[in-house]
């Protein structure tokens, strides 16, 4: 008999978030692929990044932060477009994040002065539409690179810091 590894979909991760909403997907609804987690690393850390990152973003802004897109197994990375073989999404240790009625650059101005990361990305913002694209957050055990960027429509390189236009 073959070894299984069991997974509590509604384990709780933080106060606020389960594994389920971490590892949610349209695309993987939509194409019918399987997104659980198959390591306890994977789960350890996605945890590390709702109680460190997610959990105090949300105690703070005291609103949901919507979780576009957590936890990516490697078909889920290579169903997404522009998606990275070494995108931190398939490690679970980044989210693509959201609070509704805030502004992604308010979001990502309050973690980079409040949070400990490794990676901060506003994706795809335009000025003067304050819910316009999405932040990019992630966290690591060790070596973080406290690293910010900004990725502007229309362009292929990231810009260093926050940028907005």
């Amino acid at each position: 008999m073959a070894k299984k590894f069991v997974v509590d979909l509604d384990m709780r991760l933080s106060k606020n978030f389960t594994l389920r909403e971490m590892i949610r997907s349209s695309i993987a609804q939509r194409l019918g692929i399987d997104n659980t987690p198959t390591s306890f690393k994977v789960i350890e850390a996605l945890t590390l990044l709702c109680q460190n990152v997610l959990q105090p973003i949300r105690d703070h802004f005291k609103k949901p932060v919507h979780v576009n897109s957590g936890y990516r197994g490697p078909k889920l990375n290579n169903a997404t477009p522009g998606s990275s073989r070494r995108s931190q999404h398939r490690k679970g240790e980044a989210g693509d994040i959201e609070i509704y009625g805030v502004s992604n650059l308010k979001l990502a101005q309050w973690i980079d002065n409040n949070i400990f990361f490794d990676q901060l990305i506003l994706e795809y913002h335009t000025a003067g539409r304050p819910n316009s694209g999405w932040v990019h957050v992630s966290i690591k055990l060790s070596g973080l690179r406290e690293q910010v960027l900004s990725k502007l429509s229309g362009e292929k390189r990231y810009r260093k810091g926050l940028v907005t236009q």
